[in-house]
């Protein structure tokens, strides 16, 4: 694989600060956990890590903080084979989530961005001969929507494909959807950017949200729904419902990041759409059943084992 093009992540990494109870706290309430762990993640770091596992060549631009997580995110990511020479170091902090799963597998994060926060246009610049080699962009929403938005314009001028996954939600210039090669919300993501209920899923079935997303400007729109599947509105062609693999989650904190790695790498394995909706289904359906962001990520062996052994019962 190392003479295909690279998938570029273009995102946040961060020191997961996970502690484990039977329900999540209501406001001013405090419960007891049972358990503790720190794990790296972060959607840009969680993302080229599950391409990585993958097998896939992939390179991330970022930003750490001097501090000690920092030095032990730089060294994590280097020695599970993610090309970090677009990470670069500002003073201060690196970037925390603070997490609190519940025994049914829900969670509820608290996001400080630290080193996240200062990724400018300037790093887009400083690492263009990189995004150049790319075969696409993957992209989220923790780090500064201007750089993001920056970083679309590049895309489209370059000619490389750009996934978007808008997490966590906010409002997007217009002008950013047409240089989105694929919107990747989930149900209540997606539901925001309509405008249908700013706190919660949307009424309207999926192929319409779908539909809705891609006249707003972007090519084709992957619509996550958890255990309800995923949605395609493809480049070009009809929807398809992508049913979603049954499985005991354990911890949906890195799913759709999961998914998202899963579906840029089918893609870049030459897998329709359709196929890489699938195999991203299968990434993620792994990716529950394990606790942690990155740790849960599953390598090529066992997302085909687990496709060949669960695809008929989709």
């Amino acid at each position: 694989m190392s003479a295909q093009k690279p998938i570029i992540v273009v995102g946040s990494i961060n020191t997961d600060l996970v502690a484990v109870t039977k329900r999540l706290p209501a406001v001013g309430e405090t419960v007891i956990g049972s358990d503790f762990q720190i794990h790296p993640g972060g959607k840009g770091a969680n993302q080229a890590m599950a391409i990585a596992r993958l097998g896939y060549p992939v390179h991330l631009i970022g930003r750490l903080g001097n501090d000690t997580f920092g030095a032990e995110l730089r060294t994590y990511l280097e020695n599970s084979g993610v090309d970090i020479t677009g990470v670069s170091t500002s003073d201060g902090a690196s970037g925390v989530a603070v997490i609190v799963v519940s025994a049914r597998g829900e969670n509820s994060i608290v996001l400080a961005p630290g080193a996240n926060a200062k990724v400018t246009p300037e790093d887009i610049d400083a690492n263009i001969s990189i995004l150049r080699t790319a075969g696409l962009v993957l992209a989220q929403l923790e780090i500064p929507l201007e750089t993001v938005e920056y970083l679309a314009q590049v895309c489209a001028r370059e000619g490389v494909p750009l996934i978007l996954d808008p997490a966590p939600a906010m409002e997007l210039p217009s002008g950013i959807f047409k240089d989105i090669a694929w919107f990747t919300p989930n149900q209540t993501e997606a539901a925001f950017y309509l405008g249908h209920n700013r706190n919660g899923s949307s009424p309207h079935p999926p192929a319409e949200m779908a539909m809705t997303l891609q006249s707003m400007g972007c090519s084709g729109v992957v619509l996550k729904m958890g255990a309800d599947g995923t949605y395609l509105g493809p480049q070009g062609g009809s929807g398809s419902l992508v049913p979603a693999f049954s499985v005991e989650a354990i911890d949906t904190t890195a799913a759709g990041d999961a998914f998202n790695a899963g579906f840029a790498t089918g893609l870049m394995l030459g897998k329709s759409p359709l196929d890489s909706a699938v195999f991203a289904a299968a990434v993620a359906a792994i990716s529950v059943t394990r606790t942690g962001a990155q740790p849960s990520m599953p390598n090529m062996a066992e997302v085909e084992e687990f496709i060949k052994t669960n695809h008929s019962k989709l």
